[in-house]
């Protein structure tokens, strides 16, 4: 299913239910891909919307993001959303990506430029590829018709390449930005997911804004715990994210202290979303590192989730696979079932 129909079905009714998502990355070793699985399966109990996997860097994780995907998708079966990027990828790579993505049932993607290849400062086009986003989006809706519901990228503070050395994009850059986010709507995208942010006014802002111009589609928030104080510096400076001067000086204080650290990334991630969800935006996607503790602590003091409240209401998760939805019944996988209590036959 699309994730699109999903969040339009949740913003039509009349509750004020709130959707959320989780997003991993492939990890770099087979140990480290067997852990992520075992995580996922428990975040998955949770009934996220959907959950996304990332393309590596220039193509780099390629094979093992679309084995990832098809077992999210098959196995794990959550509905599963795929990145694909254009660096270092001619057509005839993303076509093979899209074609395997097809025939394992999904039917989400996420498509983006992506960043320049390991050692480059800025993103070269390559021969027999695409320039930007916006040439994958109109490639995807070309090619494959309404199959795919196609994600785009938002930039509440514009893209990084637009901020200057200051820190931040000028008016026209900002603007030019929004007007190229739209180009990718009209050009067939369906879907708008943020890059991360610590300032929730310049996500309304980035959201009125985008309204004020004529984009309508859904704009869901991705939200990023802050985990690890490193970390956070490294992904907030390659961003070029605004850090507001009041989480400077929470996290001052305490940046040698990994717990403290990590329990303030809860509080922080926790206020966000409930000013973000009180100005009626139903949806949150959580950027989780691999990691699910932070991503599930949220949730849990939003009320979205609860422990002891795990709904499961077969003893195997319905198929996601759009070719196996209608099943009634499940193979089943050897070397997940139950370890028994008894020894014999």
């Amino acid at each position: 299913m699309k994730v699109i129909d999903k969040i339009r079905e949740n913003n039509k009714s009349c509750s004020d239910r709130v959707v959320f998502s989780f997003e991993f990355f492939p990890p770099k070793t087979e140990d480290g891909v067997d852990n992520l699985f075992e995580r996922m399966d428990r975040m998955v109990s949770h009934s996220p919307s959907f959950c996304d996997i990332t393309w590596g860097a220039g193509g780099s994780t390629a094979e093992l993001t679309l084995e990832i995907a098809n077992k999210m998708q098959n196995m794990i079966c959550v509905e599963t959303m795929m990145h694909l990027t254009c660096t270092n990828m001619p057509v005839e790579k993303i076509d093979h990506a899209l074609q395997t993505i097809k025939s394992n049932g999904i039917q989400n993607v996420l498509a983006l430029r992506g960043d320049p290849p390991h050692g480059q400062d800025k993103f070269v086009q390559i021969q027999g590829g695409f320039a930007c986003a916006l040439d994958l989006v109109k490639h995807i809706r070309s090619a494959y018709g309404d199959y795919f519901g196609i994600t785009v990228a938002g930039y509440p503070e514009a893209h990084p390449d637009a901020i200057g050395p200051d820190g931040l994009a000028t008016l026209e850059s900002y603007q030019n930005d929004l007007l190229y986010l739209k180009k990718k709507v009209d050009a067939g995208a369906d879907l708008i997911v943020t890059q991360l942010f610590y300032d929730t006014d310049i996500f309304l802002k980035f959201v009125n804004d985008c309204r004020q111009i004529g984009i309508t589609c859904p704009i869901v928030p991705g939200i990023m715990p802050i985990n690890n104080y490193k970390g956070f510096l490294r992904m907030t400076g390659f961003c070029k994210t605004k850090i507001p001067a009041e989480v400077t000086a929470a996290l001052e204080p305490i940046k040698d202290n990994e717990e403290a650290v990590k329990a303030y990334g809860i509080h922080l991630g926790t206020e966000m979303c409930k000013k973000i969800l009180a100005h009626g935006i139903k949806t949150v996607h959580l950027y989780t590192l691999n990691m699910e503790k932070s991503a599930l602590a949220i949730l849990m003091n939003l009320g979205l989730i609860e422990e002891s409240k795990i709904s499961r209401s077969l003893p195997w998760r319905r198929p996601t696979n759009v070719f196996r939805v209608k099943e009634d019944v499940r193979p089943i996988f050897w070397a997940n079932r139950p370890r028994a209590t008894y020894r014999g036959r």
